[in-house]
């Protein structure tokens, strides 16, 4: 089930919502006309997308992704997202999410939090070129789980995408602040917003969903390598300082000694991902001339920076400004 992803059947609910025929959708898709007539259903990345495509111009609507934020419920539209909102804050909602997103679409998540702000931000796995009303529309979604969660009319801090919609007054006035153009789609919040408690906070739903969420988790990740689950995960879990390899089994549903089982079987090791992960991702930042040394440490869940600068000199043979410098002149 590796690279499918789950559309809930209150996807119809939804469309008729909006006023668009759901076996309309679907027929412009090339997808079963029944297709949510029952549980949820597994579509590859490119069915996502063409279904995706196929609503656009069914609805024929230029602000589609502001009329879906108006229409969708955060706490029932899927099992992982209504399981976010039961998290005490935005902070932990979206953690949380991050792990689990990939239930939901094509999507990843980043998460990135520091004393003054919290920014959520989305890529696409290689292939089909994601619809730009798609990062739209997951922005939107953010705004409307911190407004939901702690009835509050939230603002955020910055919302840009790649492709800034024409419609830019009509973002405004939903979001409060204007949409900037920028390589990368993000939504980000003040700190205090970020840590606003949810009023809708309930640990113990939290506890009971969690386990489904993970078995079918498992379910979608089993025809991945265990080198390459460890991979996902640490990406998820290092800027909020969780590298050991307790950590990743315990999100894999797994004992210590069986990753390190599987991990041998693959001729590989936990810490040769960890440092190889963190070796790509300080690469990455590097690129990024507003992340100081310190903070670039921090993402990478190191607890000092001294300690990142050895890390990275050991692998590279450089330090940071160096590696900086030449990645800034190439």
């Amino acid at each position: 089930m590796h690279n499918k992803y789950a559309l809930e059947p209150s996807a119809r609910a939804l469309l008729s919502d909006i006023g668009v025929s759901p076996a309309a959708v679907l027929r412009r898709a090339g997808l079963r006309s029944d297709l949510l007539s029952g549980g949820p259903v597994w579509l590859s990345q490119a069915e996502f997308f063409s279904l995706w495509r196929a609503l656009e111009v069914e609805a024929n609507e230029p602000n589609l992704p502001l009329v879906l934020a108006q229409a969708i419920s955060p706490e029932v539209f899927a099992p992982p997202v209504f399981a976010a909102m039961m998290s005490p804050d935005l902070n932990t909602a979206a953690q949380r999410l991050a792990l689990y997103k990939k239930l939901i679409g094509p999507l990843l998540m980043g998460v990135d939090i520091d004393p003054e702000k919290t920014s959520i931000s989305f890529s696409w796995p290689a292939g089909d070129e994601a619809p730009s009303t798609l990062a739209i529309t997951e922005l939107l979604f953010w705004v409307n789980v911190a407004r939901a969660g702690t009835r509050t009319r939230v603002v955020p801090a910055r919302v840009a995408v790649p492709v800034v919609p024409d419609d830019r007054e009509a973002y405004r006035e939903f979001l409060g602040v204007d949409i900037e153009e920028n390589e990368t789609a993000l939504v980000t919040f003040s700190a205090v917003d970020a840590a606003r408690p949810f009023l809708t906070a309930n640990e113990a739903i939290w506890e009971t969903f969690e386990p489904e969420l993970r078995r079918r988790l498992a379910d979608l990740d089993s025809g991945a390598p265990t080198g390459e689950r460890v991979r996902a995960i640490l990406m998820e879990l290092l800027p909020i300082g969780r590298t050991t390899v307790n950590d990743v089994a315990h999100e894999l549903a797994v004992s210590s000694r069986t990753l390190h089982r599987q991990l041998k079987a693959e001729d590989t090791s936990f810490q040769q991902i960890l440092d190889a992960t963190r070796e790509e991702l300080a690469t990455h930042y590097l690129r990024n001339p507003d992340l100081s040394a310190t903070e670039i440490a921090f993402l990478l869940g190191y607890g000092e920076t001294s300690s990142f600068y050895r890390a990275f000199r050991n692998w590279t043979g450089a330090t940071p400004e160096q590696a900086r410098a030449a990645l800034t002149t190439r």
